[in-house]
Protein backbone atom coordinates (compact mmCIF):
# COMPACT_ATOMS: atom_id res chain seq x y z
CA UNK A 1 0.00 0.00 0.00
CA UNK A 2 1.50 3.43 -0.76
CA UNK A 3 0.62 6.83 0.22
CA UNK A 4 -0.60 9.23 -2.93
CA UNK A 5 -1.27 12.65 -3.59
CA UNK A 6 -3.72 13.62 -6.37
CA UNK A 7 -3.31 17.13 -7.54
CA UNK A 8 -5.56 18.47 -10.09
CA UNK A 9 -8.11 21.11 -10.30
CA UNK A 10 -11.00 19.49 -11.26
CA UNK A 11 -13.03 17.85 -8.08
CA UNK A 12 -14.81 15.44 -10.11
CA UNK A 13 -11.26 13.83 -11.86
CA UNK A 14 -9.96 13.52 -7.77
CA UNK A 15 -12.56 11.86 -6.50
CA UNK A 16 -12.69 9.52 -8.88
CA UNK A 17 -8.43 8.81 -8.90
CA UNK A 18 -9.02 9.14 -5.64
CA UNK A 19 -11.88 6.16 -5.13
CA UNK A 20 -10.17 3.96 -7.38
CA UNK A 21 -6.68 4.07 -6.17
CA UNK A 22 -7.92 3.10 -2.55
CA UNK A 23 -10.09 0.64 -3.90
CA UNK A 24 -6.52 -0.18 -4.53
CA UNK A 25 -5.70 -0.26 -1.47
CA UNK A 26 -3.44 2.82 -1.21
CA UNK A 27 -3.61 5.65 1.43
CA UNK A 28 -5.02 8.95 -0.61
CA UNK A 29 -4.28 12.80 0.02
CA UNK A 30 -6.01 15.36 -2.22
CA UNK A 31 -4.82 18.61 -3.78
CA UNK A 32 -7.11 21.09 -5.66
CA UNK A 33 -4.05 23.82 -6.56
CA UNK A 34 -0.27 23.42 -6.79
CA UNK A 35 0.11 25.82 -3.31
CA UNK A 36 -2.20 23.28 -1.71
CA UNK A 37 -0.07 20.73 -3.33
CA UNK A 38 3.11 22.19 -1.80
CA UNK A 39 1.75 22.17 1.28
CA UNK A 40 0.51 18.83 1.52
CA UNK A 41 4.38 18.12 0.89
CA UNK A 42 5.59 20.30 3.44
CA UNK A 43 4.03 18.50 6.14
CA UNK A 44 3.69 14.69 5.20
CA UNK A 45 5.98 12.45 3.19
CA UNK A 46 4.34 10.36 0.02
CA UNK A 47 5.06 7.71 -2.40
CA UNK A 48 4.05 8.94 -5.27
CA UNK A 49 2.63 12.39 -6.72
CA UNK A 50 -0.07 12.01 -9.88
CA UNK A 51 -1.12 15.62 -10.82
CA UNK A 52 -2.19 17.29 -13.57
CA UNK A 53 -0.24 19.68 -15.68
CA UNK A 54 -2.83 22.65 -16.39
CA UNK A 55 -3.77 24.25 -13.29
CA UNK A 56 -6.06 27.24 -13.53
CA UNK A 57 -3.24 30.48 -13.32
CA UNK A 58 -4.19 34.07 -12.26
CA UNK A 59 -6.69 34.72 -15.01
CA UNK A 60 -9.04 31.54 -13.78
CA UNK A 61 -7.75 29.84 -17.40
CA UNK A 62 -5.97 26.22 -17.81
CA UNK A 63 -2.31 27.23 -17.53
CA UNK A 64 0.44 24.19 -18.27
CA UNK A 65 2.82 26.71 -16.89
CA UNK A 66 1.09 26.10 -13.49
CA UNK A 67 1.70 22.62 -13.75
CA UNK A 68 5.64 23.19 -14.91
CA UNK A 69 6.20 25.22 -11.66
CA UNK A 70 4.55 23.16 -9.02
CA UNK A 71 6.75 20.17 -10.68
CA UNK A 72 9.58 22.32 -10.16
CA UNK A 73 8.56 23.11 -6.39
CA UNK A 74 7.93 19.55 -5.91
CA UNK A 75 11.91 18.96 -6.19
CA UNK A 76 12.86 21.92 -4.57
CA UNK A 77 10.73 21.18 -1.48
CA UNK A 78 13.01 17.65 -1.19
CA UNK A 79 10.30 15.45 -2.69
CA UNK A 80 12.35 12.44 -4.30
CA UNK A 81 9.14 10.16 -4.90
CA UNK A 82 8.30 9.46 -8.43
CA UNK A 83 5.68 12.09 -9.79
CA UNK A 84 3.34 10.90 -12.57
CA UNK A 85 1.86 13.78 -15.15
CA UNK A 86 -1.91 12.94 -16.77
CA UNK A 87 -2.78 15.43 -19.11
CA UNK A 88 -4.45 15.52 -22.82
CA UNK A 89 -1.45 17.95 -23.31
CA UNK A 90 1.67 16.31 -23.17
CA UNK A 91 3.11 17.89 -25.78
CA UNK A 92 3.31 21.19 -23.01
CA UNK A 93 6.02 18.91 -20.64
CA UNK A 94 8.39 17.35 -23.73
CA UNK A 95 11.16 19.36 -24.24
CA UNK A 96 10.90 21.13 -21.51
CA UNK A 97 13.15 21.08 -18.35
CA UNK A 98 10.52 19.53 -16.01
CA UNK A 99 10.21 16.61 -18.02
CA UNK A 100 13.76 15.14 -16.38
CA UNK A 101 12.17 15.82 -13.48
CA UNK A 102 9.09 13.32 -13.94
CA UNK A 103 8.91 9.45 -13.58
CA UNK A 104 5.87 9.00 -15.88
CA UNK A 105 3.70 10.98 -18.18
CA UNK A 106 0.48 9.68 -18.84
CA UNK A 107 -1.99 11.20 -22.17
CA UNK A 108 -5.11 11.30 -21.28
CA UNK A 109 -7.51 10.04 -21.47
CA UNK A 110 -6.32 6.80 -19.96
CA UNK A 111 -7.68 3.77 -18.85
CA UNK A 112 -8.13 2.88 -15.24
CA UNK A 113 -6.22 -0.57 -15.37
CA UNK A 114 -2.92 1.13 -16.50
CA UNK A 115 -2.95 3.98 -13.75
CA UNK A 116 -3.23 1.21 -11.37
CA UNK A 117 -0.59 -0.69 -13.28
CA UNK A 118 1.86 2.78 -13.16
CA UNK A 119 1.33 3.35 -9.67
CA UNK A 120 2.22 -0.26 -8.78
CA UNK A 121 5.49 -0.20 -10.49
CA UNK A 122 6.36 3.30 -8.92
CA UNK A 123 5.25 3.19 -5.45
CA UNK A 124 6.74 -0.02 -4.98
Amino acid sequence: MARILVADDDLDQIKLRKALLEAGGHDVDIALSPTTTAQVLEHAAVDLVLMDLRFRNSEGEPDSREGLALIRRIRALGCQSPVVVLSGWPEELYGQPEESMVSRVLVKPISMAVLLQTVEELAA
